[in-house]
């Protein structure tokens, strides 16, 4: 399936950021909250400021920032709302979808996104920054919208009946979101059928490392690992996954990151460095240069051959996993090309509770690689036709299966990783 290639992706388990501070909570304004509802000009200038600091692009994309600052100052705001409008003018001429200005509620639901607890039908949304679309990055498997058939790509049209037409992407949110047992319905276009989707919302206990010892045919001991997303508690399943079949005596691993819309960045170094016994695994740069370099610290897992299955859903953390490996030789990448998010962004809360999303830097892989837009491309591309993408859908059971032209093709490429590594016999990394 293909995925639109430009999104702005909301959740953090569709992009890679950091959080400043701590988030404003409670029912009561603070004095600082107080303070800024009674001064909203102060808001627009705080986030003037910190965008002035910390921002990716030293040109401000080529325009004249301090004069941008003079001219919302000399502005008069009679409250919050026109600051709120103000500041998203202003940001908007940056024209960077991820630098984002949210207000109390859109950041309340942002921090929900972050907890790790999650209401609701399952899905990562994305805005086409051309179109404004309302686009699926990707249902978690085993939530409701999973289980409905809901698609990477699928464009949400209406939200019970209601247009999506024009509607920015924190009031989808909201009204997708809603109470346990509670229904909602999603008008999916998918190509040219129109399809209603009745959703029951559900509370979603997310675990994103799934694992299985297999015996394929002529391969024998085969560790197959799904990774859905990087959330917090991603690097401590994988390292028991790891180590489960590690006892097992498999011989090779297939680690799938198919619609994975990435995530926390320590979860991704951490679960690289499970691969890794040594070098680089990612650089963040700002606009000073190189900010930050991550590599491996001699505590890999195994060292036994591993073939890595990504698409256009694998996103952000995904592409600085599967990046890594590649680079540094520790895997074969198969499937199609990645989605192409190499930026990282710094979330502020603000003074009266809203919150500011700023751009701060972008990641590049060992070799330099900007993969931004870009994408990672693997070293075996296998496209899925239509046909394969409605079976895999219609039977989600057989995902990771022989049934999956993209694993059967991992099988392939793996046996013949294993007969060269046991050709050249080596001690496992990492094991005892």
């Amino acid at each position: 399936m293909t995925v639109v290639k430009r999104f702005l992706v909301l959740g953090s388990t569709a992009f890679i950021f950091t959080v400043i501070g701590t988030a404003i909570g409670g029912l009561h304004l603070s004095r600082s909250e107080a303070f800024f509802q009674d001064s909203p000009k102060d808001l627009v200038d705080e986030v003037w400021q910190l965008v002035d600091r910390t921002y990716v692009d030293a040109t401000f994309n080529q325009t004249d920032w301090q004069a941008i600052r003079q001219d919302y100052l000399e502005r008069d705001y009679s409250n919050r709302e026109d600051a709120y409008t103000a500041i998203r003018e202003m940001l908007e001429q940056l024209e960077d979808p991820y630098t984002r200005f949210m207000d109390p509620q859109e950041f309340r639901n942002m921090q929900i996104d972050t907890s790790g607890e999650l209401t609701g039908v399952g899905i990562q949304i994305s805005q086409e920054e051309e179109t404004n679309d309302l686009v699926v990055v990707s249902p978690i498997e085993d939530t409701p919208a999973f289980e409905a058939g809901v698609m990477s790509g699928d464009i949400i049209k209406a939200i019970d009946g209601q247009t999506t037409e024009g509607m920015e992407i924190n009031e989808a949110v909201s009204l997708i979101r809603g109470p346990v047992n509670s229904d909602v319905t999603l008008t999916i276009q998918r190509g040219a059928q129109q399809i209603d989707f009745e959703i029951v919302r559900a509370r979603i206990e997310i675990h994103p490392v799934r694992y299985e010892y297999r015996s394929e045919g002529d391969n024998e001991g085969i560790g197959y690992i799904r990774l859905t997303q990087f959330s917090a508690n991603a690097a401590e399943e994988m390292e028991e996954a790891i180590e489960d079949l590690e006892d097992q005596g498999v011989q090779g691993y297939v680690l799938d990151l198919r619609s994975n819309p990435g995530g926390l960045l320590y979860s991704s170094i951490d679960i690289a460095r499970m691969w890794l016994e040594d070098g680089t695994i990612v650089s963040t740069v700002n606009r000073q240069g190189v900010a930050d370099e991550q590599a491996a610290n001699s505590s890999a897992l195994t060292d036994k051959p591993l073939v890595v299955l990504v698409d256009g859903g694998s996103a952000s953390a995904s592409e600085i996993l599967s990046g890594a490996l590649q680079d540094q030789d520790r895997a074969v990448l198969i499937g199609t090309q990645t989605f192409g998010k190499g930026l990282v962004q710094s979330v502020r809360p603000l003074g009266d509770g809203s919150g500011l999303a700023i751009t701060v830097a972008k990641y590049l892989t060992p070799d330099g690689r900007d993969i931004n837009q870009a994408g990672i491309e693997p070293d075996y591309i296998i496209e899925l036709s239509e046909d394969q993408q409605l079976f895999l859908s219609d039977n989600r059971d057989q995902i990771g299966t022989v049934s999956d032209p993209q694993y059967a093709e991992a099988l392939e490429i793996l046996a013949q990783e294993i007969a060269v590594y046991q050709s050249e016999p080596r001690a496992a990394a990492g094991t005892q």
